[in-house]
């Protein structure tokens, strides 16, 4: 668990999501579909029962090489990440990670704070040595974002999302770890 004070001054708190969190992951995530375009998922859309929820959660307790933290504003989910991880040896010290936080509160901070926090638990790990993220070619914020914490490109998938009929490419940027 981690407190952080955010840029308007309040404090936030980053910790690793638990079974509990379940119905409000949920929640959370069905709401942020709707607030941007450059999630791979609309409003709504995340249909996952409340038990399968905490068995995702739940499986990540006991893997080294994956973790889902959600970031707390006076009790309300307010940011969820996560690096998730295959249990393949061949594959096992890459992680994909994938990072949103609701809009109301964009521009705090909030996505460095999390960004420090995951490259840091995976430095620390002793299995990740690459992060693996997808971001739509034209989401200019989030692609500065990854590279101010060293990302860099390694390619480019054409037409990979489609929305309301329209196709964007997304490009893949790692971190050696």
């Amino acid at each position: 668990m981690k407190e952080i004070l955010l840029k308007n001054y309040k404090k936030a708190i980053i910790r690793k999501a638990s079974p509990k969190d379940a119905q409000e992951i949920i929640d959370y995530l069905n709401k942020i579909g709707g607030e941007s375009d450059f999630l791979t998922f609309g409003e709504n859309e995340f249909n996952i029962s409340l038990e399968n929820e905490e068995k995702y959660i739940n499986s990540h307790e006991n893997i080294n090489n994956s973790i889902i933290i959600v970031t707390l504003i006076d009790g309300e989910i307010v940011s969820i990440a996560s690096i998730t991880s295959v249990q393949k040896d061949r594959l096992k010290h890459v992680g994909s990670l994938g990072i949103s936080v609701l809009n109301k509160y964009w521009r705090l901070g909030i996505s460095n704070e999390v960004m420090n926090y995951l490259i840091n638990w995976a430095k620390f790990n002793d299995i990740t040595k690459k992060i693996t993220l997808l971001v739509r070619e034209d989401n200019y914020k989030a692609i500065n974002l990854y590279k101010k914490f060293g990302f860099e490109e390694e390619g480019i998938f054409k037409n990979d999302i489609c929305i309301n009929g329209i196709y964007y490419n997304t490009i893949s940027m790692a971190l050696l770890v």
